[in-house]
Formats: C-alpha cells, sequence, structure tokens
C-alpha cells in the first residue's frame, strides 16, 4: 500500500505505465506532467510491460537463514501447551532467547495463557453463528436467597446472621437456623448478537426451565429472531422427556455439551459472571424481593447500552437489523 504522501497511486501508476508503453510518449515529458523523477515512471512502465501489477511488492526477504527451525517452533508449542510455561523456562528448555520464544508464541497465536484451557492445555477455540436465532445457549444460574436487611457480603457477617435469623417465613435446618433457599436465574443468550433474556424462579425443574423457553422464544420472536437450535448443558431439566417434546413442538434443534465441558456453552458462562457482578451482587439489596425486581432493568442496561467487546464495544442489540426501539 501507497504512503501518504505518494506522489503515484495505483491507478496514477497505471496511467504512468499506459502513457510510456502505449502511446509511446517520452519518459522525461510523463515525469514532469506527474512531478515525479524518470527513474520511477521508468520502473512502472517496465513492470507494465512485464505483465506485473502496480501495487506494491511485499518487502519480505525470499530466505531467512537464521528463522526459527520448524523442529525448534514444534517443540516450543508442544512445551507451551503441555507445561504451561512462560518464555524464559521455554528458553531454557529448547535453548533459545526468550524473545525467540517470545516471538514464536505470538505468531502461534499462544503468547497468553488466557488463549490456552486450562483443561485440555489446547488452543480456545472461538465460534460465532452467522445470524441471530442459530443457536440460543441456555443454563441455569444459582444465587442464595437475601434476608431481610442485607446478606453478609455487605453488612458483614456477624450482622448477615442476624438478618437471616430475623427473616420471617423460612423453614429451619436440624441446627434451628433459617434455611434462605435459592434463586434459580433461567438466562437464554443469543449466540450471534449476545443479546440476553433471563427469568428469576425457585426452582430449575422441567416445568419451568421449559416455560422460559416458551417465554425466551416468543421474546426473541418479537426482534425479528427465528430460533433454530438450542444448546444446553446436562442438567436434569434439559435430558427430561418434557424438554425434547416442547423443542420438538417449537421446532428446534437441541444439542447439549459433553459431561463437564462448560467451555462449550462458554458464551452463557461468561454471561453469569457478568450478571453476578453488575445485577447479583453489585449493591447492597435489603431483599431477595428488591433484588429480583431490579433484574429487568439490569437486562435492558445490559442489552441496549453495555459496550460488549465481541459487538466491537456496541450493545448486542445493535447487532439485530430493523429492530424498533432498539436504541432505546
Amino acid at each position: 500500500m501507497s504512503h501518504a504522501n505518494a506522489a503515484l497511486t495505483v491507478r496514477h501508476r497505471l496511467k504512468v505505465a499506459q502513457l510510456v508503453v502505449d502511446q509511446r510518449v517520452p519518459i522525461s515529458e510523463v515525469a514532469a506532467r506527474f512531478q515525479c523523477s524518470w527513474p520511477t515512471v521508468k520502473r512502472w512502465a517496465d513492470r507494465y510491460a512485464a505483465g506485473e501489477p502496480m501495487s506494491d511488492r511485499s518487502s519480505r526477504p525470499h530466505a531467512m537463514p537464521a528463522k526459527t527451525s520448524p523442529s525448534t517452533t514444534k517443540r516450543i508449542v508442544s512445551l507451551r501447551l503441555r507445561k504451561r510455561l512462560g518464555p524464559v523456562q521455554l528458553a531454557a528448555h529448547v535453548g533459545v532467547a526468550p524473545s525467540t520464544v517470545h516471538r514464536v508464541l505470538t505468531r502461534c497465536h499462544l503468547n497468553r495463557l488466557a488463549h490456552v484451557d486450562r483443561a485440555t492445555g489446547e488452543p480456545v477455540r472461538r465460534y460465532e453463528h452467522e445470524r441471530p436465532g442459530d443457536m440460543l445457549h441456555v443454563d441455569v444460574k444459582k444465587f442464595g436467597n437475601i434476608p431481610d436487611g442485607g446478606g453478609w457480603r455487605f453488612v458483614g457477617r456477624a450482622q448477615g446472621g442476624k438478618n437471616r435469623a430475623g427473616t420471617p417465613g423460612k423453614p429451619r435446618n436440624k441446627h434451628y437456623q433459617p434455611k434462605m433457599g435459592h434463586a434459580f436465574v433461567h438466562t437464554v443468550i443469543d449466540d450471534h448478537s449476545r443479546v440476553a433474556y433471563a427469568e428469576v424462579h425457585d426452582n430449575e425443574t422441567a416445568v419451568t426451565a421449559t416455560g422460559v423457553l416458551r417465554r425466551a422464544v416468543a421474546w426473541f420472536a418479537v426482534r425479528g429472531i427465528t430460533t433454530r437450535r438450542v444448546l444446553s448443558d446436562n442438567g436434569s431439566a434439559y435430558i427430561s422427556h418434557l424438554w425434547r417434546d416442547v423443542c420438538a413442538e417449537l421446532g428446534i434443534k437441541h444439542s447439549r455439551t459433553r459431561p463437564r465441558r462448560p467451555q462449550t456453552n462458554g458464551k452463557i458462562e461468561r454471561f453469569h459472571r457478568t450478571m453476578a457482578d453488575g445485577w447479583g451482587y453489585a449493591r447492597c439489596y435489603t431483599s431477595e424481593t428488591e433484588r429480583r425486581q431490579a433484574l429487568p432493568a439490569w437486562l435492558h442496561e445490559y442489552n441496549h447500552h453495555r459496550p460488549h467487546t465481541a459487538c466491537g464495544n456496541k450493545p448486542p442489540i445493535t447487532r439485530l437489523t430493523n429492530l424498533s426501539g432498539q436504541y432505546s
């Protein structure tokens, strides 16, 4: 690509070459007309006559005798994946400079340990479906219910215990302490746009999960998304016959992740972390009811206003075209 102050762009290089080769205009006259040197005109005329393109040639050398050998590169990558060592430790094993190891890791996209899966030691494989609705991720996130007056995370262990003991209407365990129970957040997120839908319930049964799926599919349909496939883990609700029958009724193909492999459903797992930080434990809620009432507002903020790195630092809703009120 020509630099900003180049006298000849690709288009003008072609004109220069055609004037010299095709129209037989003298090189000195063409150089004066385009205000460049005659060697420049001759160079592009010669390339045009030889049938070469008018674009810049690559500056990469034809031979690199000092380049790291493929066997060394393979050993560096193998040790990185198996032992998760840094450049200094890898250099000691391989016998090259740490800077060389770092260049190899960068070239192979392994310079950050975050790029390597902790469980398998293999490079992380990221995927994204082309259209909204091609894949919906579903899962359940469990939060402990907040006692009246606030939970221990904000008021401390001592006051949190008092608030828990003073919350009415809760069953008692064998130590006569109130059992606060859990809030089960059923979440659904679109693979392409990252637009999310969530509901809070008191259980994670198949009846509840299928009800959430029906409402989520309708919610996405209002926004122009036709659901074609859904991905879940191997939870009891998602392996039930009821879930199978509802997916067939809605015309949705159901897929499940491999056992003990949450990375496959990583988009919704990461959403759960964001939801916990932005809503679940974001501030001191004085009751569980107050926290549950705050979820719709946070979801609107997440979908319509919060920049998402996977969406080019734009809100997820911007990936849905022709949607009324998507910038509200």
